[in-house]
């Protein structure tokens, strides 16, 4: 009797064992299932959050790790070739030297010095001639006043501007010289019937100064100075 109820005690606590151990597990499973479902709703709202942002225009930020891009302009441009900025700035003064000479032997009715006097090369008899004026004023200063803007507009400075105007005027300038350079040289040979090596120098000094122009615009467009503006910034790596 004493073994049998040994036996049935035994026996209970092993069931109520067994059942504690069942309700545990339970408990378990749901906490488990509800840390899931806490995760997972944490995770939508997250996402549903971060979408919200993107809609209302803000940037979302970047995930732990990422790289933001850096944007990296493009470095300027400061006009054309170094070469040809200096050129045209020799050039120009160059011009602006024998100009300030004509215009001074023009005024004291001096001879030109190393210049012939007789012949086709007659310095004498093109400076003195009724064409060696333009609407009354003396070509000589015409010239100077020409190659004075000149030194101004081929300078490195000028080259390297921004303002659209600046290299505009710069073209017009070489243009009208251009024009009035071949109207002279007209003169000198089928009027006059003589020509004057200052003179020609001058000429020469703005066909190569009109040539370099020219080059400048169609290799570099007619803004040299400006046109890395326009350049988009690009993003680095």
């Amino acid at each position: 009797m004493t073994a049998s109820k040994s036996s049935r005690a035994r026996n209970a606590r092993i069931a109520a064992q067994a059942s504690a151990n069942r309700a545990s597990a339970a408990k378990g499973g749901t906490a488990v299932k509800n840390g899931s479902a806490a995760r997972n709703g944490g995770a939508t709202a997250n996402g549903q959050a971060r979408t919200a942002a993107v809609r209302n225009g803000a940037a979302p930020r970047p995930a732990r790790g990422a790289q933001t891009p850096v944007i990296v302009a493009d470095p300027p441009r400061g006009g054309p070739a170094v070469w040809l900025q200096v050129a045209t700035f020799v050039l120009a003064l160059a011009g602006l030297g024998v100009s300030i000479y004509l215009t001074i032997a023009h005024f004291t009715e001096s001879t030109l010095a190393g210049c012939s006097e007789s012949g086709l090369v007659n310095c004498t008899k093109v400076t003195t001639s009724p064409q060696s004026y333009v609407f009354g004023i003396p070509v000589a200063v015409l010239g100077l006043a020409f190659f004075l803007f000149a030194v101004a507009i081929m300078s490195p400075w000028a080259w390297q501007a921004t303002r659209r105007e600046i290299h505009l005027l710069r073209i017009a300038s070489l243009v009208v010289g251009i024009g009035f350079v071949l109207y002279l040289i007209y003169a000198e040979l089928f009027i006059i019937g003589s020509i004057c090596l200052y003179c020609t120098s001058v000429h020469a000094i703005t066909f190569v100064l009109f040539v370099l122009t020219a080059i400048a615009a169609a290799a570099w467009g007619l803004v040299p100075g400006a046109a890395w503006k326009s350049r988009p910034a690009r993003q680095s790596d």
